[in-house]
């Protein structure tokens, strides 16, 4: 569908570019939902913070209003 975001939420390096390759996909968002609804694979999400991943404000802020 056209217009309607949805945004993937990814595990991607810092050293590379923001639109380059990304690890994994560990997620999903859609702002355009009555619930807005932010799923994230919780076990996937432990292990990236595990070994050392940095939250993204964006998604900072996501998890905190979840």
């Amino acid at each position: 569908m056209r217009n309607q975001p949805h945004f993937r939420v990814v595990v991607a390096d810092s050293r590379r570019p923001v639109s380059g390759k990304f690890i994994e996909v560990i997620g999903s968002y859609n702002p355009r939902s009555a619930d807005k609804k932010l799923s994230i694979n919780k076990e996937r999400f432990d292990h990236w913070k595990k070994n050392g991943a940095c939250l993204s404000r964006t998604i900072s802020e996501l998890i905190t209003n979840s």
